[in-house]
């Protein structure tokens, strides 16, 4: 890989984030990550740049503020960085229910994982499509092929990324920009901690688990072969076959059944 691709990396300080950035900085590509932490942004970039020899830049941001993705590529102008690889990987999910939930939370779920997503491929894809080639990974999720869950924003927010994802792969594929929705199911991360769903995860079965380094692999190579959907890991394939065919009145009860807010 040609070391004068720069990939920007969102929500790179732990998780998926963190292991997009180190697969990419072993395969000799520039880095911008962006995340609210800069401790841990500093710690990632110096890390990075010792092992690979690799110029590693942080952008602190938070992208639950509108302002934030036309703020980083501005950012990005003023330090004479293109952008040839987009991570959107920042993610945020709720953790009560809809109306017990303020709205300033709500806008910010959205805004993160939605408005977010779409304007920095929508800044970033035009130079991508100028200079003939580009690589987009959209982290979607398993949850997109689920049932709704009650009160839960997260599995429609998760099926806008899956399909807009592919929207924008097929504009953009011949004109050497590949676009990508990784739809990982549990993967060890700080997500389910963040969530406050960590004890319910824990009690899931280990076949239903995979490390950030699978799920990483495997989404970069699809991008790589111009795959617009991957779906990591063997068990998560099968069950994302399975709920596609569940007839919308059953999947209205399975979202009612398993209702991590009930009480």
């Amino acid at each position: 890989m040609s070391t004068s691709r720069t990939a920007l990396v969102t929500g790179a300080s732990s998780g998926i984030g963190a292991e997009f950035a180190r697969h990419l900085a072993a395969e000799d590509m520039s880095l911008v990550l962006v995340a609210r932490r800069r401790d841990k942004l500093d710690a990632l970039a110096q890390e990075l740049a010792e092992r690979h020899q690799v110029r590693v830049e942080v952008v602190v941001a938070d992208l639950s503020d509108p302002a934030a993705p036309r703020a980083i590529v501005e950012e990005l102008r003023e330090r004479g960085l293109a952008i040839d690889v987009l991570i959107n990987n920042a993610g945020l999910s709720g953790s009560e229910a809809f109306l017990a939930t303020d709205w300033s939370s709500l806008a910010a779920e959205i805004q993160v994982m939605v408005t977010a997503v779409t304007e920095l491929a929508h800044l970033l894809a035009p130079g991508m499509k100028e200079r003939g080639w580009g690589r987009i990974v959209n982290v979607s999720s398993l949850a997109a092929f689920a049932p709704p869950g009650e009160s839960l924003l997260y599995t429609g927010i998760k099926s806008y990324v899956l399909n807009m994802s592919q929207a924008l792969d097929m504009e953009l594929k011949p004109f050497g920009v590949h676009v990508t929705a990784l739809c990982p199911g549990f993967t060890r991360s700080e997500f389910h901690q963040t969530m406050g769903s960590a004890d319910a995860a824990a009690k899931l079965p280990s076949v239903l688990w995979q490390e950030s380094d699978e799920v990483v692999r495997e989404g970069w190579t699809a991008v790589q072969k111009g795959k617009p959907v991957c779906v990591p890991g063997r068990v998560n394939k099968v069950l994302s076959h399975a709920m596609r065919p569940v007839p919308f009145r059953a999947q209205y009860v399975m979202g009612r059944t398993f209702n991590p807010f009930a009480h």
